[in-house]
């Protein structure tokens, strides 16, 4: 009989635990793997189911983030009122949240394009935890909510703008106006430019073909090299007929700025020229036919002919005695300026932002705009100046010079000048 050799199969054990471990292996992921589908078939099953679909659409449909923003851009008509009522909020917080605003000087005015954020935590009692409203192009207010109170806090923030001055200059073929807005000169800069030399120069009958004019001014750009907004306009120079009207801004006291000649000689004036800019004098003061009533009779103003919604400028520093309808001479302004001086700008279009009566003016504000209203055949300014209670012409005014620049304030301006003069060639020599 022979004998069983265990040491022959002690020899293989490993190979034959191998070859068990390997048929255990195969069959287990066998095993799994028909799981892992019943599994997937049930679960397709029961995501299939009508039923759980409608729940899953209704759940996910109520479900709202915790915070959410809104943007908003004023329009024509809106009120901080109407605003704040739009609103998806309490009536109590929005109360607290106008009261915020109205107590804010900055904020006394609404104006059109102005942009609103508003911050909403949808968890709170008193969702809105933030927003801002931008004051300007370069600044905003932002009011938000401390820890345990009602009250909002407010900051004034200014935006990360970079200041940039840019220098312009061109050959005047057409107007004033057309040649700047040919360069790109925002129309803020060119309104400007117009009100320093509207008290020495006629835009209609001083400016000739071939004259030319130099400008300085500030811009503002963003992050995306974008400009948003222009500041202040640094020099200016106008040449007519080989003659230059050269103007330097500058500082002479605290807070006190005002733009003088080559001879430290302010351009101020007690009223401009011409309150209006790119116009043609159409009547002359003086007897003339009248347009409408046939007759001849005094015409007791300068008429100058312009299209529809030119700006209309105040010619000086004053205080508004009315803002509202005169009869023939239509929408109409009257500004009393002082004891001497009194103006009046009729058939306008419509009035400036809230121009009305007992407001104060400044010099150069636009008060209203061009129109044809009460009695008149065409799109024109019709201006009169009083002068001690008598209509003059507005032309022919002999008016007081204004500062003159003496002593230190004098030696301060000369050196201003050097450095203004200084920039103009090193900007003239980067644009070349």
């Amino acid at each position: 009989m022979k004998v069983f050799d265990f040491k022959k199969i002690k020899e293989y054990s490993i190979f034959i635990w191998l070859i068990i471990i390997t048929i255990i292996a195969i069959l287990s992921s066998a095993i799994y793997r028909q799981n892992t589908a019943d599994q997937n078939i049930k679960l397709k099953e029961t995501l299939d189911n009508i039923y759980l679909k409608k729940t899953l659409v209704e759940i996910t449909n109520n479900l709202q983030p915790r915070y959410s923003t809104i943007n908003y851009t004023s329009k024509s008509g809106d009120t901080y009122q109407s605003i704040i009522d739009s609103l998806d909020i309490t009536k109590k917080e929005k109360q607290i949240i106008l009261n915020s605003i109205l107590i804010n000087k900055s904020l006394k005015i609404l104006n059109i394009n102005q942009k609103f954020f508003f911050k909403f935590d949808n968890l709170l009692n008193q969702k809105i935890i933030e927003f801002k409203i931008e004051t300007d192009k370069k600044n905003e207010i932002v009011f938000f909510r401390t820890e345990n109170s009602e009250k909002l806090q407010s900051k004034k923030i200014k935006k990360n703008y970079t200041k940039k001055l840019v220098y312009k200059e061109t050959v005047i073929t057409d107007s004033l106006y057309n040649s700047a807005i040919n360069l790109g000169i925002n129309a803020n800069v060119i309104i400007e430019f117009a009100r320093l030399y509207g008290f020495q120069v006629d835009f209609q009958r001083d400016i000739w073909k071939e004259d030319s004019f130099q400008i300085i001014y500030e811009e503002f750009i963003n992050e995306k090299n974008e400009i948003v907004d222009t500041g202040d306009i640094i020099f200016a120079n106008l040449n007519l007929q080989n003659t230059d009207l050269q103007l330097y801004r500058f500082e002479y006291n605290k807070n006190k700025i005002d733009f003088f000649d080559e001879n430290g000689k302010s351009i101020k004036k007690t009223l401009m020229k011409t309150p209006i800019n790119g116009a043609r004098l159409s009547s002359s003061y003086g007897k003339r036919k009248h347009p409408i009533l046939g007759y001849t009779k005094m015409h007791t103003g300068t008429d100058f002919a312009a299209p529809t919604g030119t700006p209309i400028m105040a010619s000086g520093d004053g205080k508004v005695t009315k803002a509202g309808w005169c009869g023939g001479g239509g929408n109409c302004v009257k500004i009393k300026h002082n004891s001497k001086y009194q103006t009046i700008y009729a058939h306008m279009s419509k009035f400036g932002r809230g121009i009305k009566k007992g407001v104060r003016v400044k010099q150069g504000q636009i008060i209203g705009y061009v129109g044809s209203t009460g009695m008149s055949t065409g799109p024109h300014l019709h201006y009169e100046v009083i002068e001690n209670g008598k209509k003059v012409n507005s032309q022919k005014l002999k008016l007081p010079s204004g500062k003159v620049l003496k002593g230190e304030e004098r030696k301060r301006f000369e050196v201003s000048k050097i450095k203004i003069d200084v920039l103009k060639s090193d900007l003239i020599t980067k644009t070349n």
